[in-house]
């Protein structure tokens, strides 16, 4: 098979690309956001490329694809690899879970980090028809890779993008926590059914309503945007209501600079029993971590919700209000318990508390693929 050099014209959903040792680092936010707030687990969420694929036409019967993942695991607590979707004209075709690659151990008792090599890995893609297709390869939403080589037995030719573009910024809810792979993150499955180019900016306990995210927004080409906010404000416990709303009317403000009538939603959190009513901070159940499977607790007092403390659902009344608040015909706003609510929590409840599974995320997606048809 010949090789393929991997240029940005065959990847989609990413800010940059880092050229490495190896070969090419998908990045989410650009350089001058990640140099604004250089915090080490932020950097590891953006760098997981969930939502960015390789896309590109082919006539080949068999291509590869060699990356080197690297990962964060915790001692004791297992957690599935990622995995790499190879869709064909849409079909997917394979589902190629990771091996190998580089990966830190935390000891969260001790707070020891221990780093660990691996082999990179390979993706073998093989029995395709022969004739022109499109190809996606869809990277893994929760490991970080190195674009290493590219190989096929056919010229790989770039194709334009169809369709709208779809920026959306969230959680790790949107990034994809707990769904099993990264065609079947919401935010992918929403955008697959919708025909639309997904860029996620969904960011692992980090949608924190920063301005560097909102400038990457303005500076975004994007035919739809849509902003989920709350979860992390609320667990991470960094804002009390009188910061929250001005932070949210300048997020929008700035986007608007940049896209004064493009469609925008901005949506509140999807159920979550923990943090309906209990302020943050979360974390981990210790009765939990000894099982092997984490659970999520809320450990905030009610009694200081009328000092501002945020829960969801003081978010979600906060956001209504700033949608009416602002005079723009094109911002849209949806409670987020329309897309997973009450009642899914009973017949699809969250496995550790926070994170809606890969049923679950699949519920979401198809519901809100549903908004992305109406704007």
């Amino acid at each position: 098979m010949r090789p393929t050099p991997i240029t940005p014209d065959l990847v989609r959903g990413a800010a940059e690309l880092e050229t490495t040792a190896r070969g090419l680092r998908p990045h989410r936010l650009p350089g001058w956001a990640r140099r604004q707030f250089p915090d080490p687990y932020l950097g590891l969420m953006e760098s997981q490329a969930a939502g960015v694929r390789l896309t590109f036409r082919t006539p080949a019967t068999a291509l590869t694809l060699t990356t080197h993942p690297s990962r964060l695991s915790y001692t004791g607590l297992p957690r599935p690899r990622g995995r790499i979707d190879v869709a064909v004209d849409g079909e997917v075709v394979l589902r190629d879970v990771l091996t190998g690659g580089d990966h830190t151990e935390l000891d969260m008792a001790t707070g020891v980090a221990t780093p660990h090599q691996g082999p990179p890995h390979t993706t073998e893609v093989s029995g395709l028809p022969g004739r022109e297709v499109t190809v996606e390869i869809w990277l893994p939403h929760n490991e970080a890779v190195e674009l290493v080589a590219l190989h096929a037995d056919a010229p790989v030719a770039a194709v334009p993008e169809p369709g709208r573009r779809w920026v959306h910024y969230g959680s790790s809810i949107s990034q994809g926590s707990n769904a099993a792979g990264p065609t079947e993150v919401w935010t992918a499955v929403a955008a697959r059914a919708a025909g639309v180019q997904l860029r996620n900016l969904g960011f692992g306990g980090n949608a924190m309503v920063d301005p560097f995210v909102a400038r990457t927004i303005r500076d975004a080409p994007a035919e739809l945007l849509s902003v989920k906010l709350g979860i992390n404000v609320v667990n991470g416990d960094t804002m009390r209501l009188r910061a929250f709303v001005p932070a949210v009317h300048g997020f929008l403000d700035t986007v608007r600079d940049g896209h004064p009538d493009t469609p925008l939603l901005l949506i509140s959190p999807l159920h979550c029993g923990i943090h309906e009513n209990t302020p943050g901070p979360g974390a981990f159940d210790p009765a939990s971590l000894a099982t092997g499977t984490p659970r999520f607790i809320a450990t905030g007092d009610p009694d200081d919700v009328p000092r501002g403390k945020l829960t969801l659902t003081v978010v979600r009344t906060a956001l209504a209000e700033i949608a009416a608040q602002r005079a723009d015909p094109n911002l849209h706003h949806l409670d987020g318990t329309a897309l997973y609510g009450p009642a899914d929590a009973e017949t699809h409840p969250l496995p550790d508390g926070l994170h809606p599974d890969t049923a679950a995320h699949r519920i979401i997606g198809t519901r809100f693929a549903e908004y992305l048809g109406k704007y």
